[in-house]
């Protein structure tokens, strides 16, 4: 029989929510305020916590902070009279499992202590998983490369080969795949690990911008140029530049690009004084360079000097064996950041993932576990706080056909229900895509009568 201690200054709401739990077979125990409510939860130990905000003494948030050291895992339910959004968040925030407004309905309280019971008996019956080497070479700085299938490992065995020497590298891969973090393994692993590391994302700047950004220029160049500025190359030094999305670059950026590859010296724009470039170039992209050439919107001769040696980065979808070590290491990773415990893995959650086609890469798989985190009443990973993203990936779009001759009110009553219907009535995954809060979706579901099929 599981223990619910009950902290509430009320003896009337105390002995109501008493006779409700104990008829469902709870063992309860109360406690007139905070301070004998903590002295309970240390000598009694409950199994879960239902305590009052506004109480003498200390408050409802105060006693959520100080169980939260004294047993992380102990679910606690925080009550209030007021409706506060501020509240709601800051109790959320501490770690409450769930947040109720007074008068408290019955079965609501009923089904949400369930809920909690339930995830404190599923971690119970999983082991943490967290237990990532911190040692490990793959570590750069604070990003972990993980791969333990044949294709990285033979990406990290060729990394370990060139990065002894300053050779160009070409780095290939769908968006999403960790190109720039390859990068930064090729830099920190070898020769160049005490030089600077300088990132250009070369599809951000126009031309002229870019050329700045790369050489430099010189006072009174050009309008807005009030001072002498150096180039990323020249800020590289002996280390290495990496230059991000580099077949979004000009034909005339690339002509000079390729005289600083060949002649290893570069001039600001505007100036005349001749500068040795010495650094590594490390250059990366998501489309076929070898098309564009074709095409006429890459030179040929460039894509050779940049390409002395290829890492050709494979899909997620490729890569499946990896997704298990990804999520415990974007645990590992997520929790520091986000102040959460989410420390180990519900049944089935890993053959979900492997079972998506993950377009968006390991950025996309990133951003699903930091959702499910954020959404995560406990210490597991489950399966209802992971969204997927369930529409195909197409390269042709697809005309939709939209009744004409409607009032706004037909026309959004029609597009609420067909994003629905596509993600099977996921309302999480609805709100995101319709850019709407889920009480209005629920509220648009009610207003427009809107059912399944």
């Amino acid at each position: 029989m599981e223990k619910i201690l009950i902290i509430d200054d009320n003896k009337l709401i105390r002995k109501s929510l008493k006779e409700t739990l104990s008829k469902v077979g709870y063992n309860v125990i109360e406690a007139e305020d905070g301070e004998s409510g903590l002295d309970l939860v240390r000598s009694l130990h409950p199994d879960l916590v239902i305590t009052d905000f506004q109480m003498p003494g200390i408050d409802g948030l105060e006693v959520l902070a100080e169980i939260r050291k004294l047993n992380i895992a102990l679910p606690v339910i925080l009550l209030t009279a007021f409706g506060d959004v501020v509240l709601t968040i800051k109790s959320i925030q501490l770690g409450a499992f769930d947040f109720l407004e007074k008068p408290i309905d019955p079965n609501q309280l009923k089904s949400t202590i369930l809920l909690a019971l339930n995830s404190v008996k599923v971690s119970n019956s999983l082991n943490e998983v967290l237990h990532e080497d911190a040692s490990s070479e793959s570590m750069i700085e604070d990003n972990i490369l993980v791969g333990k299938t044949i294709q990285m490992k033979e990406i990290f065995k060729n990394i370990g080969r060139i990065s002894l020497n300053k050779v160009n590298v070409l780095i290939q891969g769908e968006t999403g795949t960790g190109k720039e973090l390859i990068a930064r393994l090729v830099h920190y692993s070898g020769i160049t690990s005490n030089q600077p590391l300088v990132i250009v994302n070369c599809s951000a700047l126009t031309e002229t911008l870019l050329e700045s950004e790369l050489f430099g220029h010189v006072k009174g160049s050009f309008t807005g140029s009030i001072r002498d500025k150096k180039g990323k190359f020249e800020l590289a030094g002996e280390g290495s530049i990496f230059l991000d999305e580099i077949s979004e670059i000009s034909l005339n950026t690339q002509v000079k690009l390729l005289r600083v590859i060949q002649e290893l010296e570069f001039e600001r724009v505007g100036g005349e004084e001749t500068i040795p470039m010495k650094a590594r170039i490390i250059a990366a992209t998501n489309r076929n360079l070898e098309e564009l050439i074709k095409e006429g919107k890459f030179r040929e001769d460039l894509y050779y000097r940049l390409k002395v040696f290829t890492i050709d980065l494979p899909p997620l979808r490729e890569r499946k064996d990896d997704i298990r070590d990804l999520v415990i290491h974007f645990l590992h990773k997520l929790n520091k950041r986000f102040n959460k415990n989410v420390v180990k893995i519900g049944d089935g959650v890993i053959e979900m993932l492997k079972a998506h086609d993950w377009y968006g890469n390991v950025r996309e798989l990133e951003n699903t576990i930091l959702q499910a985190i954020v959404m995560s009443k406990s210490d597991v990973l489950e399966k209802e706080n992971i969204t997927l993203n369930t529409r195909q990936h197409q390269d042709i779009p697809v005309a939709i056909e939209i009744p004409t001759y409607r009032s706004l009110a037909d026309l959004e009553k029609y597009h609420i229900k067909r994003i629905l219907d596509e993600v099977n009535w996921n309302k999480l995954e609805a709100s995101h895509i319709l850019d709407i809060t889920r009480p209005t979706l629920n509220a648009k579901i009610e207003k427009y009568s809107l059912t399944r099929g």
